[in-house]
C-alpha cells in the first residue's frame, strides 16, 4: 500500500472515530464518570487508537455504524439498557393482570402476553375441557378479555409483545382496547412476537394454524396494515428460537433465521412495499444457549451479515433499515429437571452471553420453567437476575466489551462462514419457503439434534445433574415449587362468561363481520388483517376468526419428515 492510500485509510478511520464520538455525546452527553471498584476509570468504548489496517471498518466498524458488528447504536447499553421483557401468561385475564402488575413493580420495563395452548391451537375456551385451560398461558378469546388483562396498564406508553401467530387476533384485541380507551393507534408499540409462520411450520407445529400459502398471505396483509395504521408496532419477529430449541446448532439457527427474513423481505418487495419503510420494523427473536462465546459470535456475525444482505438482496438504502434488532431468551432447552436450582446459574450464564452480544430486549427463564409455568418466587428471581447483571456486574459500562479479543473476532469470522454456508444451502433450494416446504430445513435440524443427543448420551457433552455430578432424586424434591393450576371455579366462571358474551352480542353484527372476513380472504385486494380488527370489534371471538380463515385459506398441515 502506498503512503497516500495509507493516509486516506487512516483519515477514514479517524473520521469514523470522530463520528462515533459526536453521536455518542449527542445521545448521552458526558454523563457520569464510570469507575470500577478499584477506582480505575472505565471508558465507554475500547478500540484501536490508530488505524488498525485494511478491512477494520468494513468488518468491525464502530458502534452505531455499519456493518454494526459492534452494536447498532452509538451508546448501546452504556446509554440505554435492554428492555426487560418477561414472557408470562397463566390462568384468566385477571390473574395475568395481577402477575404483570407485580412484575412491573419488580422492574419489568415491557410486557409480553403468552396465551393458553388452547388459544395457540385456534380454539375458544368453551371448546376445551376445563382442566386443560390456563395451565400454560392466559385464556384470551375476546377484546373484553384483553381489556381485563391490560387493566391499569397504559398501552400508549408501555411496549407490549403479543405472542400472537397468524391471523394476529391478540393485536386486534389490543387495537380494540385502544379504541375503547381513546388511545391513538400511532401510540401503540410492541411486537407481533410469533408472526414468523415459517418457524412454526418447521419447528413449532402447535402454532401453525393456516395453510402455508394462507399464512403467507395473512402475514403480508398484517405487515402492510401495521405500516400504515400502527407505525410503531413491529409486525414481524423472525424467530430463531424455535429452530435452535428443536436441535439446530447456533450457526444453523442464525442461518435459517436470516433466510426466513430474506424470504419475508422479498415477499414484501413483491407486494410493492418500500424496504426502507418495512425493514426497520423487522425484529428477531433468538435462543441463547450455554455456549457463551459461540452465542456472542453468532449475534455479532448475524448483525454484520444482515447489514450486508439487506443492501445486496433487499435494496435497503438507509442505515436504519439495515439494523439487526433482536430479543433474546435464555434457553429452556438447556435447563434440567434434575437439580433445578442449578438452572439459576445456567440462566445467568446465558443472560451474560446475550447482554455481551448487544441484544435489545431479554427474557430470563425461571429455574422451574422446565417443569411448569413459572411460580411467582422463581419468576421474581429471574427478574432479579437481570437487575443484578445490569446494576451490579458492570456489564453495561462498556460497549462491546469482548470486541477486539483475538478469540472472539476469529470466532465471529468462523461463525459467519458457517452461517453463510447454511444460507447458501437454503438459497440453492429456492429460498426458505421452498426449503421448508420440501423438508430440507427440518432434516438438517433433525440431524443436528441427533448428533447433540449422541454427545450427551455418550458423555462427551457434560450436563450437570444429568450425566455427571448426579444426586439422589429425593434431594431435589424440596426445591421444586408445586405446580400452580388455575382455580377451577375461576376458570369455570371465565368460560361461562364467554358463553354469555356469545349469547348476548349482536348476532347480525357477528355474521356480517364474518362474511366480510371470508370475502377478504378470497379477494386479491382486500386486507385480511383489517377485517380481523373489524370482526373482533364487532364481537367475533378468537376461535371464530380462525375457524373462518381455516375454511377459506386452508388448515395448517406441518410437514413431518423422517
Amino acid at each position: 500500500m502506498n503512503r497516500r492510500a495509507k493516509q486516506q485509510q487512516t483519515t477514514g478511520y479517524e473520521k469514523a472515530r470522530a463520528k462515533w464520538r459526536d453521536d455518542y455525546h449527542h445521545d448521552i452527553g458526558d454523563g457520569q464518570p464510570v469507575h470500577n471498584r478499584s477506582g480505575v476509570p472505565i471508558e465507554p468504548l475500547y478500540a484501536p487508537a490508530t488505524d488498525p489496517g485494511a478491512g477494520h471498518l468494513e468488518q468491525l466498524g464502530l458502534p452505531g455504524q455499519l456493518p454494526y458488528t459492534r452494536g447498532i447504536y452509538p451508546t448501546m447499553h452504556r446509554g440505554q439498557t435492554w428492555s426487560q421483557r418477561q414472557l408470562i401468561g397463566q390462568g384468566t385475564p385477571d390473574e395475568y393482570n395481577q402477575r404483570v402488575l407485580k412484575m412491573i413493580d419488580a422492574g419489568t420495563t415491557a410486557i409480553s402476553l403468552i396465551p393458553c395452548n388452547s388459544v395457540y391451537r385456534g380454539n375458544d375456551c368453551d371448546e376445551i375441557p376445563l382442566p386443560l385451560l390456563g395451565t400454560c398461558g392466559t385464556v384470551v378469546n375476546t377484546a373484553e378479555h384483553m381489556d381485563q388483562a391490560l387493566s391499569q396498564i397504559d398501552i400508549g406508553t408501555i411496549s407490549t409483545a403479543m405472542n400472537d401467530p397468524s391471523p394476529f387476533t391478540l393485536l386486534s384485541f389490543v387495537l380494540n382496547v385502544a379504541d375503547r380507551r381513546a388511545v391513538p393507534w400511532q401510540q401503540i408499540s410492541g411486537t407481533s412476537n410469533q408472526s414468523d409462520y415459517l418457524s412454526h411450520f418447521i419447528a413449532n407445529h402447535m402454532f401453525f394454524r393456516l395453510s402455508l400459502e394462507g399464512a403467507r398471505r395473512v402475514l403480508l396483509d398484517h405487515i402492510a396494515f401495521c405500516r400504515e395504521q400502527v407505525p410503531n408496532w413491529n409486525p414481524l419477529s423472525v424467530v430463531g428460537q424455535h429452530m435452535q430449541q428443536a436441535g439446530a446448532t447456533p450457526a444453523q439457527a442464525m442461518g435459517f433465521t436470516l433466510c426466513s427474513a430474506l424470504q419475508y423481505g422479498r415477499d414484501c418487495l413483491q407486494r410493492g412495499l418500500d424496504p426502507d419503510d418495512f425493514l426497520p420494523r423487522f425484529t428477531f427473536f433468538f435462543d441463547i444457549s450455554m455456549s457463551l462465546f459461540e452465542e456472542v459470535a453468532k449475534f455479532r456475525a448475524g448483525r454484520r451479515l444482515w447489514a450486508r444482505l439487506t443492501r445486496e438482496q433487499l435494496g435497503a438504502t438507509t442505515d436504519r433499515a439495515r439494523r439487526f434488532k433482536f430479543h433474546g431468551q435464555t434457553s429452556g432447552a438447556d435447563l434440567t429437571r434434575q437439580q433445578p436450582l442449578n438452572n439459576i446459574a445456567r440462566v445467568t450464564t446465558q443472560a451474560i452471553a446475550g447482554i455481551l452480544s448487544g441484544l435489545q430486549s431479554l427474557h430470563t427463564d425461571a429455574y422451574d420453567e422446565v417443569i411448569n409455568v413459572p411460580n411467582e418466587d422463581p419468576a421474581r428471581i429471574a427478574i432479579a437476575t437481570q437487575n443484578i447483571l445490569r446494576e451490579e456486574a458492570g456489564l453495561c459500562d462498556v460497549i462491546d466489551p469482548l470486541g477486539g479479543s483475538w478469540y472472539v473476532e476469529k470466532l465471529t469470522d468462523e461463525m459467519e462462514k458457517a452461517i453463510v454456508a447454511v444460507i447458501d444451502t437454503v438459497e440453492k433450494a429456492g429460498g426458505m419457503f421452498a426449503a421448508a416446504e420440501s423438508g430440507l430445513v427440518q432434516r438438517m435440524i433433525g440431524e443436528s439434534a441427533l448428533a447433540w443427543q449422541d454427545r450427551v448420551e455418550n458423555g462427551e457433552q457434560k450436563i450437570i445433574g444429568v450425566n455427571c455430578y448426579r444426586v439422589p432424586e429425593e434431594k431435589d424434591s424440596h426445591v421444586v415449587p408445586p405446580t400452580v393450576r388455575p382455580a377451577k371455579d375461576k376458570m369455570r366462571a371465565h368460560v361461562e362468561q364467554l358463553q354469555r358474551f356469545k349469547a348476548e352480542r349482536s348476532q347480525a353484527a357477528v355474521q356480517q363481520a364474518l362474511t366480510a372476513l371470508a370475502r377478504a380472504a378470497n379477494s386479491a385486494d382486500d386486507n385480511v388483517f383489517a377485517r380481523v380488527v373489524e370482526a373482533t370489534a364487532a364481537g367475533v371471538t378468537h376461535g371464530e376468526v380462525i375457524a373462518c380463515l381455516r375454511q377459506e385459506l386452508g388448515v395448517g398441515q406441518p410437514l413431518i419428515v423422517d
